[in-house]
């Protein structure tokens, strides 16, 4: 068995061209979708997310903000911004990118930014909106994920997914989507006796854990739905992910692969969740 393969890319321009098509409706109603990204520090890694962020608005016609603060901007000061753009009407999403310098309390830091501008999905109303099945806003991996599922029709009900991950940034949060389709779901992590047990009897698994080849083909029932959240280097320097995939795409019926599979989906439900801000906006507004 060959897997297919789920194609990251590809899904990504397809919902992004429906993206730009309801930012230009949105246009004519008077509303500019606009997302405001705030980098503090200098680590490399994300100065690159935060530019693919950006590029991304502008493809689909979003308006974007970019503030960069050098590594002692205080938390002070930082709280201070996200107060001023929770303020300012123009401003729909924002996004302050993570990890922060450790002088700054992020949790602080994501519990100021509203809710109703919480695009990355990390409030603790998002989570809770999540939790109790509310609408509000997902977090943007593991919403990728889902319309990844979405994509090839692959229908939940009933099936056993396995999280393997437990973070509140993905391992959690995907738990609960998977739950909400009406999967029977098993999050697994590092505490966890005998991870192949659980993996073997899994029709779908989503590897998040940001280690490599923490999910070989001898721990994958054949046929399964395998999504692969990690991003590591192999011993060349080349970006891979969680699972063995060379391996895996052997025995999967279908699989995401390391780059080109979940990771452009992140971006693109970043951009879904401040346009749907943004028509929650104008709604509020009373706009016709």
């Amino acid at each position: 068995m060959t897997a297919r393969i789920i194609d990251g890319n590809a899904l990504s321009r397809q919902l992004r061209a429906g993206i730009a098509e309801r930012t230009v409706a949105l246009k004519t109603r008077g509303i500019a979708p606009g997302l405001a990204v705030i980098l503090v520090g200098d680590d490399p890694a994300s100065a690159v997310y935060v530019r693919n962020k950006v590029k991304a608005c502008d493809d689909c016609g979003l308006v974007s903000v970019l503030e960069k603060h050098k590594a002692d901007f205080t938390e002070a000061e930082l709280l201070g911004r996200v107060r001023a753009l929770n303020d300012d009407p123009s401003i729909h999403g924002i996004l302050v990118q993570l990890p922060l310098p450790p002088h700054i309390d992020a949790q602080k830091v994501i519990e100021s930014i509203s809710p109703a501008k919480d695009v990355d999905g990390f409030h603790i109303a998002s989570a809770g909106a999540l939790m109790t099945g509310l609408p509000g806003f997902w977090p943007c991996t593991p919403y990728g994920c889902m319309k990844m599922l979405e994509s090839i029709e692959f229908d939940l009900r009933g099936k056993h997914a396995v999280v393997i991950g437990r973070s509140n940034i993905v391992g959690k949060p995907m738990a609960l989507m998977l739950l909400q389709k009406n999967a029977t779901v098993t999050i697994c992590h590092s505490a966890t006796v005998d991870l192949k047990a659980h993996t073997l009897q899994a029709d779908v698994i989503v590897a998040a854990v940001g280690k490599r080849n923490v999910l070989t083909a001898d721990m994958v029932k054949p046929g399964a739905v395998v999504l692969d959240v990690g991003m590591n280097r192999n011993d060349e320097g080349k970006l891979c992910g969680d699972v063995d995939f060379a391996g895996v795409s052997e025995v999967a019926g279908a699989i995401t692969p390391v780059p080109g599979g979940v990771g452009p989906m992140t971006i693109t439900m970043l951009l879904m969740n401040t346009l749907q801000a943004a028509e929650q906006a104008a709604a509020a507004a009373g706009l016709p």
